[in-house]
């Protein structure tokens, strides 16, 4: 499997913790969750990796991944039962054999390391973005637009400025 250019920018003393990290959190998405939790603890991982200091330097590797996958799925309402998937936090303890006190600790240093917030569409998955309309709202003129609607030109220039996450008519990796 190809590695983005993201994943190697790890720092070298970080790799072992790294890789050790995206191992149960892969383990973990694939048989609980989904490719799309796979990807943001795989880009969580990272980010949290090139901090300075990074926060995963000390610690176990699995109350670390612990932690990545419950901040992502409080950032993406994983506990919700309307949403797919759902699951418990307890379940999420369970999976990588956790205390909960151990889970919100490390939960709470990611989200305070990375700035975490629900609407920030850096750590959501692809399909909340979609349906989320304040992402794609703005400000045109004094009128509040939805960006879909636009023409592709404003998109790419909202895009580029950094106000939309991605062109909604382009796919995306």
């Amino acid at each position: 499997m190809a590695k983005s250019a993201r994943c190697k920018s790890i720092p070298a003393a970080m790799k072992a913790t790294h890789d050790a990290i995206l191992a149960l959190t892969d383990d973990f998405c694939g048989e609980h969750l989904n490719p799309e939790y796979r990807d943001l603890a795989r880009r969580m991982t990272a980010a949290l990796c090139r901090k300075r200091p990074s926060p995963l330097a000390s610690g176990q590797p699995r109350g670390w991944a612990c932690g990545i996958i419950y901040e992502l799925g409080q950032l993406n309402f994983l506990s919700d039962p309307a949403t797919r998937p759902c699951m418990a936090s307890a379940d999420i303890c369970a999976g990588f054999g956790v205390s909960p006190s151990t889970m919100h600790a490390k939960a709470k240093a990611v989200s305070t390391a990375l700035d975490t917030s629900r609407m920030d569409p850096t750590w959501m998955l692809r399909s909340l973005i979609e349906q989320n309309p304040l992402i794609w709202m703005a400000s045109v003129n004094g009128l509040l637009v939805d960006l879909r609607d636009m023409p592709q030109e404003v998109q790419e220039i909202a895009s580029k400025k950094g106000i939309i996450p991605f062109i909604p008519a382009e796919p995306r990796e």
